[in-house]
């Protein structure tokens, strides 16, 4: 069964939360030594289960901002019925294809998301009198590979792309976010992953969310931001994020609630870092933090 976590790519809430039922299987080398690593038939993640948890974070504004919002989002994650559902960034990805017991595994599935970049939460006043966007409602597909046991017998590293359509007419574009992830136990009950990801856009989603032009600007007298034309696709951002997951009765493997924490960084690139959306009213080095709790049944 697929126990890869998502990217943060965006990684960022949705994976987060559900970090603790991506470790089913582990416990650290030194637990190993004296119990075993436990048989999945014998833990909560056999056959199916269910994640729900709920989480804060605090994000930029905008892609590009220097102000930060708290955002609270609910997840869902687990298996049925052989599905394995996977939060991904304000989204969902649904995996059709099993791990085998031994050896890499394979993902291969379908992923969409909602993004609400500009749509809501301007704080910053000049960037709002150029009005809130609509959101995309962006599907596509998802493919990863899965390589158990790397530096010990319980970590994995896992390798992905999503590759996303906007059905929703806003920037009608398409977008490509390719991540590297690296998990781990560290104990019993406390839970590591390190994850690197970055997002590829094509013209249609750099001219809707980075262009500036004196028609956008709905406010009185003068635009205050020069006008900025894109210079096509490319890639809009990198990053690194690190999560910490704690089981709180101290055994991964039997459920229950856990708690998380997580911080990242990124890096807006190409179009999106030289827009005076970015370049004068806000950063290219964008940060996160978030904390959440999870029950897994």
């Amino acid at each position: 069964m697929n126990r890869r976590l998502s990217s943060p790519s965006a990684m960022t809430l949705g994976a987060i939360l559900t970090a603790l039922a991506g470790a089913s299987p582990a416990l650290a080398q030194d637990d190993a030594e004296t119990q075993g690593p436990p048989d999945i038939e014998d833990t909560v993640f056999a056959g199916d289960y269910l994640s729900v948890g709920v989480g804060v974070a605090l994000n930029p504004s905008y892609t590009g901002s220097d102000d930060y919002v708290f955002s609270v989002l609910p997840v869902v994650q687990g298996s049925l019925g052989g599905v394995d559902i996977n939060p991904r960034a304000g989204g969902v990805e649904l995996d059709f294809v099993q791990d085998p017991d031994e050896g890499v595994g394979l993902d291969l599935g379908i992923a969409a998301r909602l993004r609400a970049n500009r749509a809501s939460q301007i704080e910053d006043e000049v960037v709002l009198q150029y009005g809130e966007l609509d959101r995309a409602i962006e599907v596509g597909p998802s493919v990863g590979l899965n390589f158990p046991a790397v530096l010990n017998p319980y970590d994995s590293i896992g390798v992905g792309v999503d590759a996303m359509w906007d059905i929703n007419g806003a920037h009608g574009g398409m977008t490509v976010s390719p991540s590297v992830n690296y998990s781990t136990p560290l104990s019993r009950a406390v839970f590591a992953s390190l994850s690197f990801s970055a997002e590829w856009a094509d013209e249609d989603f750099q001219d809707y969310y980075f262009r500036v032009d004196d028609t956008a600007f709905i406010g009185d007298g003068a635009a205050p931001l020069p006008e900025f034309e894109p210079r096509g696709g490319g890639f809009t951002s990198a990053g690194v994020n690190l999560l910490l997951g704690i089981d709180l009765d101290g055994d991964i493997t039997n459920g229950g609630f856990g708690i998380i924490a997580l911080g990242g960084y990124s890096r807006v690139l190409g179009d999106a870092a030289d827009t005076p959306f970015t370049d004068i009213r806000g950063s290219k080095d964008q940060f996160i933090g978030a904390v959440g709790i999870g029950y897994t049944f």
